[in-house]
């Protein structure tokens, strides 16, 4: 879900210095479920109540402060993997107690059945796993500007396939908010890579393994995104419970690939908690409960609006890294910032209507 499992991993713990590499997760038909509750009433993604709104509030703060949190108390020793697995472990007890208190872990055991499981979680889950290795890939092959600029096209793709599979339309001034979006994130992909140099490499190498991955696994974010918004809103699965069954397929996966990667042979070599300390808790544990809020904004407010709040988690990000290490923000970051308090605002002033036809 954090965008799922795999991502949320890839986006905390990719590297050092750059630590966070990206600052980074059905009874009748869905179409026809989708269009006739969005009759003449306001789709329930549009309505923003006060807990949606802490919800959101909280997402950002720790997606904004996520990066420097990991830097400062993550080790270069750390193993990757073990950071990761223990993040998916911590969040999968985190949201059976919260089931244990809403007293919906009691329906589990008699509700729960595989099928529905892997159709509501396991291909999102499985998109998230894929997306992950596409943006590795990537981004060895790409500057980081460059990156940082393509990988905001997710949010164009999420709107296209929560229409395409909710059919969530737009109104055009949220379309146009859209694009405020995406033009923030791009002055703010800038900022961030105006300090950094641009790798080289053939052209074709380029192309094929690093603008084209990227792209697909923009694609790959979007339907994804899509995909838990139509579990939790249309099945009515529990974000809760979507949580866990992600967390548990993303290490599986993570698991089977450590029997090769250069993780697996670091923890057999030299144990799975290698340079941790008891610090190394406090990234872990902030980045599980980050990746239940996703599950939650996603389920009561939709990809799109996690879309905004990626992008203006960037700002606290910014505005964090002047408070506690004295680095001013940016002339970029300043641009973006009034780009995405108007496309914030036009998005939720200005939703879709349904024209009677259509209701």
């Amino acid at each position: 879900m954090v965008e799922g499992t795999a991502l949320t991993a890839t986006n905390i713990f990719a590297k050092e210095g750059e630590l966070i590499k990206k600052s980074k997760t059905i009874r009748e038909s869905p179409l026809m479920a989708t269009s006739k509750s969005q009759g003449a009433s306001v789709p329930s993604s549009e309505k923003m109540s006060p807990r949606v709104w802490l919800y959101s509030i909280l997402l950002t703060l720790q997606y904004g402060a996520q990066p420097l949190i990991s830097k400062r108390v993550i080790r270069r020793e750390v193993i990757v993997t073990s950071s990761v697995l223990t993040c998916e472990l911590v969040k999968v007890l985190s949201a059976l107690i919260l089931m244990a208190k809403d007293g919906s872990l009691k329906k589990l055991f008699s509700e729960w059945t595989l099928v529905g499981s892997l159709t509501a979680s396991g291909l999102p889950a499985a998109i998230y796993a894929l997306q992950n290795s596409l943006l590795q890939i990537s981004y060895k092959n790409l500057d980081s500007l460059t990156f940082s600029m393509l990988n905001q096209t997710k949010i164009i793709f999420t709107a296209l396939f929560t229409y395409i599979i909710l059919r969530r339309r737009q109104s055009i001034q949220q379309i146009g908010a859209l694009f405020l979006l995406i033009m923030a994130a791009v002055l703010l992909s800038i900022g961030e890579g105006s300090t950094k140099g641009s790798s080289s490499g053939n052209a074709d190498r380029i192309l094929f393994y690093g603008i084209i991955p990227v792209l697909v696994a923009s694609v790959l974010s979007g339907l994804a995104s899509a995909l838990c918004q139509w579990a939790s809103q249309v099945k009515k699965h529990s974000s809760y419970l979507m949580t866990v069954e992600m967390s548990i397929v993303g290490s599986l996966c993570l698991l089977a690939s450590t029997s090769k990667s250069p993780d697996g042979e670091a923890i057999r070599q030299h144990g799975f908690f290698y340079g941790w300390t008891p610090l190394t808790l406090i990234p872990v544990v902030s980045n599980a409960l980050g990746g239940i809020l996703v599950g939650l904004v996603t389920s009561h407010a939709g990809g799109v609006r996690k879309g905004f709040i990626i992008v203006s988690a960037l700002l606290v990000t910014a505005l964090l890294q002047f408070v506690f290490e004295g680095k001013p923000p940016s002339v970029y970051c300043l641009l973006a910032l009034p780009l995405v308090i108007s496309s914030t605002s036009i998005y939720q002033t200005y939703p879709y209507q349904v024209k009677k036809k259509e209701a």
